[in-house]
């Protein structure tokens, strides 16, 4: 037989190469994204005190970057009652290994019992400080004391969240009930704890802050 050759095999030869350039294993593995996994280190105000669980400030957030288009998962370590030093105490089993970032949100309770800011200080310096140590990225989402405990506490304390936030880098949201403190409607019969209304509000003002965070997460 004789063989072909000039244009026509050329025609045939081009087909062949274009059809091997589609084809597609068929069992090829898809890559899927590792969700960003958080961990919110807090008290009450990160718990849910009095809300249904999935009311509770990390779940509201969540879900709030999912519908964004984030791939996080956000573990709720909130205990009611916590001082600083007591979500100091308990940082090694509240934060486990492969976490990818830590939120936390501690000292309101400092404030309401009055005790010196030196201390919530030194305790969440030193969460920062160990979490650092295990690479692991920290926001700080501060608190405002209340101004009834005079000029000297309220100056004291409310500057030790940024002035952490500056000695270590860290993104801060300055005050973490911004938009519900003081807001009747907006907090549970105690005056203190918010609604689920009022953790929206929370999430929904945070939520760029904790966008810069991720993005920083992002870069390393």
């Amino acid at each position: 037989m004789k063989r072909q050759s000039g244009p026509f095999m050329t025609i045939i030869f081009a087909c062949a190469a274009a059809l091997a350039a589609v084809v597609v294993p068929v069992h090829a593995p898809v890559a899927q994204e590792d969700p960003i996994r958080l961990v919110a280190l807090g008290d009450s105000l990160t718990a849910g005190y009095g809300l249904p669980q999935e009311a509770a400030f990390p779940v509201v957030l969540e879900r709030a970057l999912k519908a964004k288009g984030y791939n996080v998962e956000i573990a709720n370590a909130g205990v009611s009652g916590d001082t600083a030093t007591a979500g100091l105490d308990r940082l090694d089993w509240s934060v486990p290994d492969g976490t990818d970032g830590v939120i936390v949100e501690l000292g309101a309770n400092d404030m309401l019992r009055g005790v010196d800011p030196s201390v919530p200080r030194k305790a969440i310096d030193t969460i920062v400080t160990r979490l650092k140590e295990r690479g692991i990225p920290v926001m700080l989402a501060g608190m405002y004391a209340s101004r009834n405990l005079g000029p000297d506490y309220v100056q004291k304390f409310d500057s030790l969240y940024p002035d952490i936030a500056k000695k270590h880098d860290l993104v801060l949201y300055p005050f973490f009930l911004d938009g519900v403190a003081g807001e009747r409607s907006l907090n549970l019969q105690d005056g203190i704890h918010p609604t689920a209304k009022g953790v929206e509000i929370i999430v929904e003002r945070i939520l760029p802050t904790v966008e810069t965070f991720l993005a920083r997460i992002s870069q390393r």
